[in-house]
């Protein structure tokens, strides 16, 4: 077999020789571009500063101010109902009438008695004077002018019995008009007129309920009876705003003021109740809904905010990610108030830019590449708007 001359093996070596010293050109050539793709992709966001409310949030229970069941206060058959279901009446107006014979009866006769008590008391009265008059001179005895004075204060105190008992017939008819008591929204009606109704039953003729203004009771922590005392004695009351989740939103049913807490704790739940007044011109809130209360219980003013996901934790504390030109920096933060939609913060300043997302694959010192999917500064008001 013919060996290879020794010029092929040279030849050979030197191909060998060229074409790694190619490979390694080539890497280096394509070094910068790998470095360059090495940049992590993130989403910033600057610091705002502005005025944030901090809210309480608890489940309430809307509640009339003033509801008032109708019920007879004389016995009588049902002559009229004057008002329908869901009706709306004011204070005084006339809802229903009873049957009123037998009562106008009673008060003409209380009225006659009146009368002839009076002309009894008439007579009684000049007989007396002339008794006086007679006793002077002995014309009649002591013992009879004590007599008729006795007998004018009987009639005195008849009369009187008598006015009462007018009185008494008078009010007994005012009874037969049922007016309402309050302004509101009649209810379902229970009896039908010609009905007999009765002072002793149970079931009322119908309800009527206030709606403006309406109240909203709900339970705090029993931790917040400060905040909740300092709330009440301050100037301004403050705010209350109910709300309504359906399909999956939140629309606001209206925005009242806090008005009294409970005179006691719930030994059971460690709770204490509070209530709100509303004013409720639209009907937005309804006796026995169930809604969800924001009670504003301050304000934090000029606060640092970013949106929650900009804040990490670790086993030192909460931090951030701020962008320092191409690269992000670990900066340790205080979260001093945080709920759904927003953190407020304080290690920052405000107008520095945070990472938002892509937090994952980031260390101090790395190099991001920011995309342009950011939200907008209106995008995030709009967040921060939402309950």
């Amino acid at each position: 077999m013919r060996r290879p001359s020794r010029s092929l093996l040279l030849a050979a070596a030197a191909l060998l020789a060229l074409a790694t010293l190619g490979i390694w050109y080539g890497q280096q050539q394509q070094a910068p571009v790998t470095r360059a793709q090495t940049a992590i992709p993130v989403r910033v966001v600057s610091v705002t500063q502005q005025d944030v409310p901090r809210y309480a949030s608890a489940i309430g229970s809307v509640l009339s101010l003033h509801s008032v069941e109708v019920r007879p206060q004389v016995e009588g058959v049902l002559t009229q109902v004057l008002v329908k279901e869901g009706q709306w009446v004011k204070q005084g107006d006339l809802l229903a009438t009873l049957d009123d014979r037998s009562i106008r009866a009673s008060l003409d006769q209380a009225r006659a008695q009146l009368g002839q008590s009076q002309a009894q008391i008439q007579v009684a009265g000049v007989d007396l004077k002339r008794y006086r008059l007679l006793s002077t001179d002995d014309g009649v005895s002591k013992q009879t002018l004590d007599q008729q004075q006795a007998l004018v204060n009987q009639l005195q105190a008849t009369v009187k019995g008598n006015q009462a008992a007018i009185a008494n017939a008078e009010v007994q008819l005012s009874y037969t008009q049922i007016r309402s008591p309050v302004t509101g929204r009649v209810g379902i009606r229970n009896i039908d007129p010609g009905n007999l109704v009765r002072t002793s039953e149970t079931q009322s003729l119908f309800s009527v309920t206030q709606i403006d203004p309406i109240a909203v009771e709900f339970s705090l922590p029993q931790q917040m009876l400060p905040t909740l005392q300092n709330l009440l004695k301050a100037p301004t009351p403050a705010l209350v705003q109910a709300y309504m989740d359906a399909d999956g939103e939140r629309s606001l049913l209206g925005e009242g003021h806090l008005a009294l807490i409970d005179n006691q704790i719930s030994a059971n739940t460690g709770t204490v109740r509070v209530k709100a007044e509303f004013d409720n011109k639209d009907g937005r809130l309804w006796p026995g809904q169930l809604v969800t209360v924001h009670l504003r219980t301050a304000v934090d003013e000029d606060a640092l905010v970013v949106p929650p996901p900009v804040v990490q934790r670790s086993i030192d504390g909460h931090f951030v990610y701020r962008v320092d030109g191409d690269k992000v920096t670990s900066v340790p933060v205080k979260v001093l108030y945080q709920d759904s939609t927003l953190n407020i913060v304080a290690g920052v300043k405000a107008g520095d830019r945070l990472v938002l997302d892509g937090q994952s694959r980031l260390k101090p010192g790395a190099r991001i590449e920011i995309t342009p999917d950011a939200p907008t500064p209106a995008e995030m008001a709009e967040r921060r708007s939402q309950p």
